[in-house]
C-alpha cells in the first residue's frame, strides 16, 4: 500500500510529536598525535521564539474551538432538557420516562458546561505562554 490513511477520530487522536531541539551529529577528525583518529560532536539546535510563540497561538485556537464546542453541546443539551420537561407535562402516560430524560440531559448539560469552563482556562493558559514566548509580558501595578 504506496498511500498512507488517515482515520479520524473522534477521540483518541494522536499527534506527531516534534521534539524540542534537534540534535545533530557530524564526524570530525582529529588531528595532533591524540589516541583518537575519529570522534563525534554534537550540535543542539533549539527552536526559535517565534516558532514556540506560533506553537503557543495554535494551541489557544484549539482549545477556543473545544471551548466553543463544549458551549453547543450545554446549549443542546439543556434545549433537550426543557424538551422533555414539556414532554412530561403533555403525555402523562409516559410522564416518568420523560423526567427521567429530563434528568439525564439536565446532567449532561452540566458536564459539557464544565468542560467548556475547563477548556476556557486552557485557552487562558496557552495564550499566557504565547506572551511569555514573545517576550511579551504584562505587569500590573496595583497603585
Amino acid at each position: 500500500m504506496a498511500e498512507e490513511k488517515h482515520h479520524h477520530h473522534l477521540f483518541h487522536h494522536h499527534k506527531e510529536e516534534k521534539p524540542a531541539e534537534e540534535v545533530i551529529y557530524s564526524e570530525t577528525a582529529y588531528s595532533g598525535g591524540g589516541d583518537y583518529a575519529s570522534g563525534y560532536s554534537e550540535t543542539v539546535v533549539a527552536e526559535s521564539a517565534s516558532d514556540e510563540y506560533e506553537k503557543y497561538k495554535k494551541e489557544e485556537k484549539h482549545h477556543k474551538r473545544k471551548e466553543h464546542l463544549g458551549e453547543m453541546g450545554a446549549v443542546a443539551a439543556g434545549a433537550f432538557a426543557l424538551y422533555e420537561k414539556h414532554e412530561a407535562k403533555k403525555d402523562p402516560d409516559h410522564a416518568h420516562k420523560h423526567k427521567i430524560e429530563e434528568e439525564i440531559a439536565a446532567a449532561v448539560a452540566v458536564g459539557s458546561g464544565g468542560y467548556a469552563f475547563h477548556e476556557h482556562h486552557e485557552k487562558k493558559d496557552a495564550k499566557k505562554e504565547a506572551e511569555e514566548a514573545s517576550g511579551k509580558k504584562h505587569h500590573h501595578h496595583l497603585f
